[in-house]
């Protein structure tokens, strides 16, 4: 399985911290590294970095280092602060929209790699999910609240809800953050359709 490495470049260690495990969750093949200043960064870069999350001071105070970095590098800001030319990451909004935004800057950023699937291994039965399944996890990763999905695939809300349990058992999902993770990852929909 490929490895490669990420980099948060942040002083804030609660807001690296927090980022840390939903990159993991997003890309598990990479390995996340905190850096909690600029020089720390600097000490251990040798160029195997594939992303650089930068707040946005350490971004501005060394942009020479960074703009060399351009397509790697992707700046948290807070709020919706745009950069010309440089991906930026707003860390001011839901987990779910977190999820939303890192999938979408990742693809911008590597718009001819090949998407990076996260499937069920085939050994592990009890973690697939059945075709009704996938359609309500589809639904819950679209925004759709449980009566909303019980009107739309003409079924119980008891039915939804079980579902819904089910799903998250099998895909040791956590929050709904996962599901959208998942449905993403495994090419069930596209992040622009959330």
């Amino acid at each position: 399985m490929p490895h490669f490495e990420i980099a948060i470049v942040d002083s804030n260690i609660l807001a690296a911290l927090g980022l840390q495990p939903l990159l993991t969750d997003i890309i598990p093949v990479a390995e996340v590294h905190i850096f909690i200043s600029f020089d720390e960064l600097q000490a251990a870069d040798q160029g195997q970095f594939v992303h650089y999350f930068v707040a946005s001071r350490l971004y501005f105070e060394h942009a020479a280092y960074f703009r060399e970095k351009s397509r790697r590098a992707i700046v948290l800001v807070n709020g919706d602060l745009q950069i010309a030319g440089v991906p930026t990451l707003n860390v001011c909004q839901t987990e779910q929209a977190l999820v939303k935004s890192i999938l979408s800057v990742r693809r911008q950023g590597h718009p001819h790699e090949a998407p990076q699937h996260h499937v069920v291994p085939p050994s592990s039965s009890s973690s697939r999910l059945s075709a009704r399944e996938i359609e309500v996890a589809i639904l819950l990763a679209k925004g759709h609240i449980n009566k909303e999905i019980a009107d739309q695939l003409s079924i119980s809300l008891t039915t939804v809800i079980t579902h819904r349990k089910n799903i998250m058992e099998k895909l040791h999902a956590r929050s709904l953050a996962d599901i959208i993770l998942y449905v993403v990852m495994n090419g069930l929909i596209d992040v622009g359709e959330l």
